[in-house]
């Protein structure tokens, strides 16, 4: 008998726990030749601003010890070009779409949340308050009273499910955690990239053209799962965990410590079929393991 992969964020419901993250995997069809999107649990779309972004100067990716360092800048056609010429192609998958949003302030949250709200293509709202290569981000996930006002801005507009993502760019992730918790977010997702920065010493400058940018893959996953499990015995909404998954082996992990879903981002990059081969993996585990529900294995790590 297999096990049962079903999971729900919100209102949100998953055929299986396994999603991919914003900004690695464009709108899904850059992707459509290369993976079955349709077995995923639910696809992510790069994060979306009220207006167009042109986004930061190059280089934007560097290489680095396992891992990579992107400056990307959040570049997008703005909320309107996305429902009209992005949205359709992600909506013909026929799994829940979660849109990530970021804006300038409060109102701009609002306005997008307001727009993506008439939408029933859109199933959910990730709340992008971690960019680490955009400065008012990154000012609002360091502090609770900010964090708060975003979601409670974006909850005001909109009935879909939201979800905060939090950046480990801050002193106390639980603090930040519950303050999204208390004002109405769904859900948690953590953690996003770490600032950072790789060196050219020919050219004696950053490899990076806005000179830090975010690290991802390997390198952050111990970092992740500590901040995974922390949140997890601090709040009582549901954890969408991520940062250097590669594998099932590593999605396990995540879900050990306290994740409800996973999230692929770096690896598909390397191997695009990443996130469909956790969803196996993660069926083969709970098989091998005689467990029948993968809600079983949320938060058992022993300690």
């Amino acid at each position: 008998m297999k096990p049962n992969l079903k999971t729900k964020i919100g209102n949100i419901e998953m055929k299986n726990p396994v999603t991919v993250a914003s900004g690695t995997f464009g709108y899904g069809s850059e992707f459509e030749s290369l993976v079955d999107i349709k077995n995923l649990g639910a696809i992510v779309s790069k994060t979306i601003t009220l207006n167009a972004r042109v986004g930061n100067k190059p280089p934007r990716i560097a290489e680095t010890p396992a891992g990579m360092l992107n400056s990307i800048g959040l570049e997008n056609p703005g909320v309107g070009k996305f429902l009209a010429e992005k949205l359709p192609a992600m909506a013909k998958f026929r799994i829940p779409v979660i849109v990530s949003i970021a804006g300038e302030s409060e109102e701009e949250y609002r306005k997008i949340a307001e727009k993506l709200d008439k939408d029933d293509r859109v199933q959910g709202i990730e709340i992008n308050i971690s960019c680490p290569n955009i400065h008012t981000n990154e000012l609002i996930a360091q502090n609770e009273t900010l964090t708060a006002k975003v979601v409670e801005a974006v909850k005001s507009a909109t009935k879909k499910t939201v979800i905060t993502k939090l950046s480990p760019n801050v002193t106390n992730i639980i603090s930040i955690a519950k303050a999204a918790e208390r004002s109405g977010s769904d859900a948690i997702s953590l953690i996003n990239t770490i600032t950072a920065m790789a060196v050219d010493i020919k050219k004696k400058e950053s490899k990076l053209g806005n000179i830090t940018g975010g690290l991802s893959g390997p390198a952050i996953k111990p970092i992740a799962l500590h901040m995974v499990w922390k949140v997890y015995h601090g709040v009582k909404i549901p954890i969408i965990g991520m940062g250097g998954i590669m594998d099932w082996q590593d999605a396990i992990e995540f879900m050990l410590c306290g994740a409800r879903v996973v999230t692929v981002g770096t690896a598909n990059f390397v191997n695009p079929e990443a996130s469909t081969e956790v969803i196996r993996g993660m069926e083969d585990y709970l098989k091998a393991e005689n467990i029948k529900d993968v809600k079983d294995i949320i938060g058992k790590l022993r300690v």
